[in-house]
């Protein structure tokens, strides 16, 4: 019914070429991991800026920990932007950190990250509060 297929296929070359750089499933979700939670970290720091609070210090000393962990002890660069925006930009910002943390979260439950999941769901718990809150007019 079906002619059997005679040549090799495109997809798996003869010889894999050693030099090409291969990284393993680890490695892969690290690099993912590191990115979500170092994007969180910038707005994070974002926010910091908009509505200091310590609650927001040690959640980006412990964001800037865990990528450091995840980069091989690189420290991530740090946003120092100053506060523009007011009222109007946090309500915003605490929705686009509620997402990243989410993001973060399912990364680190895939590569079974207990320190990266639990601080991603305390993020995600924080910004769900400080969304639900009603913002004071200035």
């Amino acid at each position: 019914m079906y002619e059997p297929i005679r040549t090799k296929s495109v997809h798996t070359p003869a010889c894999p070429d050693p030099d090409f750089p291969h990284r393993s499933r680890e490695e892969e979700l690290d690099i993912q991991l590191a990115g979500h939670l170092a994007a969180l970290l910038t707005v994070t720091d974002e926010l910091r800026s908009l509505t200091p609070s310590g609650d927001l210090d040690t959640a980006a000393e412990r964001l800037a920990d865990q990528v450091a962990r995840l980069r091989g002890g690189v420290q991530p660069v740090r946003a120092t932007s100053a506060a523009h925006g007011g009222d109007a930009q946090i309500a915003p910002l605490h929705r686009r950190a509620h997402a990243l943390a989410g993001r973060a979260l399912v990364v680190a439950a895939s590569r079974a990250d207990t320190a990266a999941a639990i601080l991603s769901a305390e993020r995600i718990d924080a910004h769900a509060a400080a969304s639900a809150e009603p913002v004071a007019a200035g």
